[in-house]
């Protein structure tokens, strides 16, 4: 820890906010004749970079000045009136739950902006992509750092329109349809949830989450705290996505372009599960406890049934896409998330947010890789990869076939990577939820989730198998382009971040669990 005075603090939160707005504006102006380097395009692209590498960096010294040795308080805070009629105020903090995330958001953006420099996306000027690509971060960073339930759903919502222009405009083959049902989805649940949190704030009389987890529900009647949960956790639900609302995600994951793929599964998606945390657990309690069984069921189907879907995508003759078994693959590891929070614990909070982080890094890597695949053949279909012999990559590009093995056992959850710490503690919560709940049926639920562990070993392996192995390369077939350097660039901090956090679990534990011991205790620690 840095010794960084409180008013640094606030402004590097408020620049982490503000900074991708003003970025995104700047990325739609005229280069400086000096700054364009070979082309516009390419001093855009170059753009892109620079901001997101400065919010990362904002990112950094806002983590070496955070009070580590307090992780339970909210710290770098700006609480100032916005709407005074309404009570609403822009009110930004940071505690242990949040800042990994805006790490997280920070670094995949800045990656993605890497990456794209290097390998713009088919579709059209990259001024346009740029300015969504920070649109959508400071979206997703606002997120994780208001505390007024009206600016939280103002931040949710503003993620909507980039993520769905990426879609449509640089997507691949059907990528109208899929950001049309993406919006679509995102959307009609997105009212319901308007009304749970405007439900909230008019009952307590006031917006502010701080407050409301004080507050701890005692301001609520319980009828009024399940209906909230209802509808607040319908619309996070579908941004999560649970099962059965996930159809959406594997149909934007397969049109996206690679960025676009990465940061749907390794931050937006972790915006409704934080929604879930920060919102409903401490504000609704009440409601959390009478409808925690439900979203357990939910939560095991959705571990089994993603796992199915993988299996049945994986297996020969399927015309399996991998960008789309990867994405159903993220239905079954969201659903330990969920488990994790429905056991109502610290264990499975903590597990939940630890697994949020782990499959952030993990599924980023994997459709990167994906990405650098169907680059070099042209296709993402599993039967084509896989052929008469195999796409061999351990023997025509050991590196790209070592880094796709290595994400692969990391997502199966091996031991000693990151992916192992939140789908076993979820678990173990699983074994023992919160008093109150029904001890068997989470014990069922527990059980699900552990075969839905053994079918996602089964299915990453079979993957693997099939598209890292396989004989030599037929005669006239061209050579296949391992790693290159700007791709080792972008991906090495994923892999480095993983073997972190799988071998040393308590840097991100540390951080989350005070927060979530007051944060269930209703900020009476």
């Amino acid at each position: 820890m840095i010794d960084i005075s409180e008013s640094v603090m606030q402004f590097l939160l408020a620049f982490l906010v503000a900074a991708p707005l003003l970025g995104a504006v700047a990325a739609l102006l005229p280069a400086p004749p000096g700054l364009k380097g070979t082309s516009p395009d390419q001093a855009v692209l170059r753009h892109g970079v620079t901001v997101t590498g400065a919010i990362l960096l904002a990112a950094l010294a806002l983590t070496l000045g955070f009070d580590h040795d307090d992780p339970s308080r909210m710290q770098a805070t700006t609480d100032i009136s916005w709407i005074s009629a309404l009570n609403v105020r822009i009110h930004l903090g940071v505690d242990g739950i949040s800042l990994p995330l805006l790490v997280l958001t920070a670094l995949l953006t800045f990656l993605c902006a890497l990456y794209s420099y290097f390998k713009p996306p088919a579709g059209p000027s990259p001024k346009a992509f740029v300015a969504l690509l920070l649109v959508l971060e400071a979206g997703t960073l606002a997120t994780f750092a208001v505390l007024d339930l009206v600016l939280f759903f103002l931040a949710f919502e503003m993620v909507l329109v980039p993520m769905y222009f990426l879609i449509a405009r640089w997507g691949g083959e059907g990528r109208r349809a899929a950001a049309g049902k993406f919006i679509l989805y995102t959307l009609l649940g997105s009212v319901v949830m308007l009304l749970g949190l405007l439900l909230i704030g008019i009952k307590a009389g006031t917006f502010d989450m701080v407050a409301l987890a004080t507050d701890n529900g005692r301001g609520l009647t319980t009828s009024v705290q399940v209906i909230a949960v209802l509808a607040i956790g319908l619309g996070l639900a579908v941004k999560t996505p649970m099962w059965p609302l996930h159809s959406w995600l594997p149909d934007a994951h397969t049109a996206a372009p690679t960025v676009g793929s990465v940061l749907l599964a390794g931050v937006l998606l972790k915006m409704g599960t934080y929604g879930f945390v920060r919102i409903a657990l401490p504000i609704a309690p009440d409601g959390m406890h009478t409808l925690a069984p439900y979203l357990a069921a939910f939560a095991a189907a959705g571990i089994v049934y993603g796992s199915l879907a993988c299996l049945a995508l994986a297996r020969p003759g399927a015309k399996g896409d991998l960008k789309r078994l990867i994405a159903y693959s993220s239905v079954g590891h969201m659903g330990f998330v969920l488990l994790g929070i429905a056991t109502l614990t610290p264990t499975g909070v903590n597990a939940a947010l630890f697994a949020n982080i782990a499959h952030g890094l993990i599924t980023g890597l994997l459709f990167f890789l994906v990405g650098a695949l169907k680059d070099r053949y042209g296709t993402a279909d599993l039967d084509t990869l896989a052929g008469a012999t195999g796409a061999a990559l351990y023997g025509r590009a050991p590196r790209l076939g070592a880094l796709l093995a290595f994400a692969a056992v990391a997502s199966l959850g091996l031991p000693g990577l990151a992916g192992f710490w939140g789908e076993m503690l979820a678990l173990f919560a699983a074994f023992d939820p919160a008093e109150g709940l029904n001890r068997a049926a989470y014990l069922v639920f527990m059980a699900l989730g552990g075969l839905g562990t053994l079918l996602t070993a089964a299915y990453l392996l079979i993957v693997v198998r099939r598209v890292c192995m396989g004989g030599p390369r037929p005669a006239g077939e061209p050579e296949l382009a391992d790693v290159q350097p700007y791709e080792l660039a972008a991906w090495t901090p994923l892999v480095a971040l993983t073997v972190l956090a799988g071998l040393w679990p308590a840097v991100l534990l540390g951080l989350t669990d005070p927060a979530v011991q007051q944060l269930l205790a209703g900020g009476t620690q």
